[in-house]
């Protein structure tokens, strides 16, 4: 979603703040601006679009100034023009925001019946002309701040200047996550470490409620009442991470073929090879639950999805699971004696921290697979099982999907073993195919990339596309349709292979590529009649099988796609690899903005 950055220096801050804002563009967003205080008076500059239509702005009409903020926004409220961009300016108050204010149409009116103008289109307006409104009532800069706190309900995250104190800038955090970085003689406040990994690694993160005052020599926070409060200072990693694409097109062709390696690093945290057991000792006693909640979005539910196929097969655990937006209401009478899992790339998730928090008032044990260590699901988690993607900028997941796939598969190993449903001998053989995953990955993305080139020329010229899968192939059935219509804009679908008579095969006809997911496991025979089904009707069907079940499709198909035959607990990750390429190339003949696809974004803050 939007993203923020704040620099209070003693040198120029606006080239520095579009370099932040750069390493924020992983997040989604629409437009961008920045503003500075300079010779007692507030400027900006902002631009519709990329973040290269603000840079020719800022170049052909520099800014000066040594503190400043930046805001790149994924519009919620408002078209996405540059009168709606951030910085908002009321009366010499500077305002950026991630989040929704969700009483803003009240105190809009209330603002606008007292005599206030709004510029713009944006719920974020109400912020500025309330601190702007409090001022000229004779508050002080943080008695304003206290005031328009207690008035306005939602989420935000918040970097506020005035105009007549060139030194500070001011912050709240109430939801999407802010974070306070410490440098020598410099400030700086980012939504996230990445943005601030070039200037420091030493970070504090605001905890919902906080509100901060940010100097170039420190940082004071207040809890939501206006009492001081002490939040850990701690070191960052993410400087360490080199973030550029290296030789690569995009980010996301990067982040599919780095997946051999992020996925041994993160078995290597789990498993252990050498005596062949999963190692998953955490606070959450998988030998003493009686169920299990999983609960995420978007691809990390469908993760989540494959992940209770395991944990009920193997662990013999029942699983229940839904999408995070309907999880925290459906009011799901769960046991305090159970457990809940999380699941989030960003461990920023605005549903899945609610659904968290829901949990976490039941009583239930929280588990958190995420990939950022430093986020707030994490924080708030009894247990935290890191997925070690590395960032991933690409807004598509690929890497931290298949990675979240790894750890999935050793919990519900290590589950098994501790609740005694399977045998030493059963968890050493699992425990040996994921680790041979690594390697069969590389093998498979070292082969497979020309004809799935050629394939996607070909898938480039339809509309609409329906994905098949039966067993874990329905949830990477799901995720292959996903990532099709992100990336590509073609209309896409997933479902289950035995519900194809039961609706969606009035759609197929020569016009309908029908993309087949069937390792041959447990379910091939049935995913065959299915095919077949599709055949009679004339639909054109791409399988993605194995070297067995080529043998033993005997169907003519568009294409079928080989792959080495493989233990069922690795086939959706193997399997994972072609989908992936697939939304890729096809995006590239579709001329379509890979890593940053329209109106999405990485890191979903608000509801």
């Amino acid at each position: 979603m939007c993203g923020i950055v704040g620099i209070v220096g003693l040198q120029p801050v606006s080239e520095r703040l579009v370099d932040a804002l750069k390493r924020l563009e992983y997040r989604g967003y629409d437009s961008a601006g920045v503003a500075t205080i300079t010779e007692g008076a507030l400027h900006r500059r902002r631009a519709e679009g990329k973040l290269v239509n603000l840079e020719k702005r800022l170049k052909d009409e520099p800014l000066s100034g040594t503190i400043g903020i930046g805001h790149t926004r994924w519009a919620t409220h408002g078209a996405s023009t540059e009168r709606n961009a951030h910085p908002h300016f009321t009366d010499g108050v500077a305002v950026v925001h991630n989040g929704i204010i969700e009483n803003f149409a009240e105190l809009k009116d209330e603002l606008t019946a007292a005599g206030a103008k709004f510029q713009t289109d944006t719920d974020t307006e109400v912020v500025s002309h309330l601190l702007a409104r409090h001022r000229r009532e004779g508050m002080t800069r943080q008695e304003a701040m206290r005031a328009m706190l207690k008035r306005v309900k939602g989420a935000y995250a918040l970097a506020i200047l005035f105009e007549d104190d060139p030194s500070t800038i001011m912050a709240a955090r109430n939801g999407p996550p802010l974070a306070i970085g410490h440098g020598d003689s410099e400030m700086f406040l980012g939504s996230d470490a990445i943005a601030l990994a070039p200037f420091t690694n030493e970070i504090t993160y605001l905890i919902d409620g906080d509100w901060a005052v940010i100097s170039n020599t420190g940082a004071h926070i207040f809890d939501f009442d206006g009492d001081p409060v002490e939040r850990a200072r701690q070191t960052s990693i993410a400087a360490a991470y080199l973030v550029n694409k290296g030789n690569h097109r995009h980010f996301m062709e990067k982040e599919i073929y780095e997946q051999p390696d992020v996925i041994a690093q993160a078995l290597g945290h789990y498993i252990n090879i050498i005596d062949n057991h999963a190692d998953t000792v955490s606070s959450i006693d998988f030998a003493r639950i009686p169920s299990l909640a999983i609960s995420a979005c978007g691809t990390a539910y469908l993760a989540g999805s494959i992940g209770k196929h395991w944990f009920e097969r193997y662990a013999r655990l029942p699983v229940e699971i839904d999408v995070a937006s309907e999880f925290r209401y459906r009011e799901i009478p769960l046991s305090p004696q159970s457990a809940a899992l999380f699941i989030s790339q960003s461990g920023e998730t605005a549903d899945t921290l609610a659904s968290l928090r829901y949990c976490k008032e039941l009583g239930l044990k929280i588990g958190a697979v995420v990939n950022a260590g430093e986020s707030t699901i994490a924080r708030e988690a009894d247990a935290v099982f890191p997925i070690l993607a590395g960032p991933e900028i690409g807004v598509a997941s690929t890497k931290a999907f298949t990675c979240q796939l790894a750890v999935l598969a050793a919990l519900a190993i290590g589950a098994a073993r501790a609740r005694g449903t399977v045998t030493e001998d059963e968890v050493q053989a699992l425990v040996r195919s994921l680790a041979e995953m690594p390697r069969i990955m590389g093998q498979v993305l070292n082969s497979i990339q020309p004809e799935i080139e050629l394939l996607s020329r070909e898938l480039s010229k339809f509309h609409n596309v329906l994905y098949l899968g039966r067993g874990t192939s329905v949830p990477l059935a799901m995720e292959g349709a996903l990532k099709l219509k992100e990336i590509s804009y073609i209309h896409a679908e997933g479902y289950a292979a035995g519900e194809l008579k039961h609706g969606p095969i009035a759609l197929v006809d020569e016009n309908m590529p029908v993309i087949v997911i069937a390792p041959h496991d447990r379910f091939f025979d049935k995913t065959v009649s299915n095919m077949q089904e599709v055949a009679a009707r004339g639909g054109r069907i791409i399988l993605i099988t194995d070297e067995t079940g080529a043998a033993a499709s005997k169907l003519d198909t568009m294409h079928t796609i080989v792959l080495p035959a493989v233990d069922e607990i690795i086939a959706p990750m193997i399997f994972s690899l072609p989908i992936q390429l697939l939304a890729y190339h096809t995006a590239l003949f579709m001329g379509t903005d890979v890593d940053q696809p329209r109106n999405l974004a990485k890191s979903v803050t608000v509801e």
